[in-house]
């Protein structure tokens, strides 16, 4: 199955707009305790409450050979034993043209993963090469959740501020690229209204729930499609870090749908 088929199935079976991120610091694990190992208790704790998981890959760099090990096992883990869940990582990935190419394998070709979020500054052309994986899903980042977001999103092209400019163009190439969707913050919720204006049926992946303090009631009235549906509402420390994380991910997955 291709990354939305995955997505559509995981939500079905679930009933779950939920993503959980699985970014695990490696000073926060136990003695012996590789990040594979967290991860694995986290995924089959929360496997029916999720639509969707995400790695940072960052968390799994910084600790090494053996971190990167840790985020291929992950992926290899939820393929094989939850094989509708989808797999986003979040490598934040692209260049110009070449060097996007050789990004595109890494993401895809060797750790496997379903669908990974890119920058957009430097254009079509550093994007084309992972919009082209027809059978994933590339999120291109629109509007961030931290705070100095504003430093440059804001700033007006003409009479939008670039963030705007930054969606239609994510639109423009998604009427060639089906596979194409935008990733914005819940910090933002106004904002997510208005991408949602231009963009009525895209799915977007939402973060900045739980420890960045999104609004998850303005987040879904302002993001959800006339199929109450077209978000992944990712949050991380906030379920990984639980005392029960099973049960945090289950409250969210339940919050969430009441304001569906």
């Amino acid at each position: 199955m291709n990354f939305q088929d995955k997505l559509i199935s995981a939500q079905r079976q679930n009933n779950s707009l939920l993503c959980v991120g699985l970014d695990p610091d490696p000073q926060k694990l136990q003695k012996a305790e590789t990040q594979f190992d967290f991860n694995k208790k986290i995924i089959d704790a929360t496997s029916q409450s999720v639509c969707c998981y995400k790695p940072q890959i960052a968390f799994y760099a910084a600790a090494g050979e053996n971190g990167l090990q840790s985020l291929k096992k992950t992926v290899d883990y939820i393929h094989q034993a939850y094989p509708n869940v989808p797999v986003l990582l979040d490598a934040k990935r692209n260049d110009v043209g070449h060097t996007s190419e050789m990004y595109a394998q890494e993401v895809f070709d060797i750790i496997a993963a379903d669908g990974v979020t890119v920058t957009p500054y430097c254009g079509f052309d550093s994007l084309e090469p992972f919009f082209k994986r027809g059978d994933k899903g590339i999120f291109v980042i629109c509007r961030t959740s931290n705070p100095g977001a504003a430093d440059f999103q804001d700033l007006k092209v003409g009479e939008s501020p670039l963030y705007v400019e930054v969606a239609k163009k994510i639109v423009e190439w998604s009427k060639t690229y089906s596979n194409v969707y935008l990733e914005i913050g819940a910090t933002w919720p106004e904002e997510i209204g208005v991408l949602r204006k231009l963009a009525p049926d895209m799915p977007f992946l939402i973060a900045g729930i739980g420890a960045q303090g999104g609004d998850l009631e303005a987040t879904l009235k302002n993001g959800l499609t006339k199929g109450k549906d077209g978000l992944i509402i990712s949050s991380s420390r906030g379920i990984i870090y639980a005392d029960n994380p099973k049960k945090a991910a289950q409250d969210l997955k339940e919050e969430i749908n009441k304001y569906r």
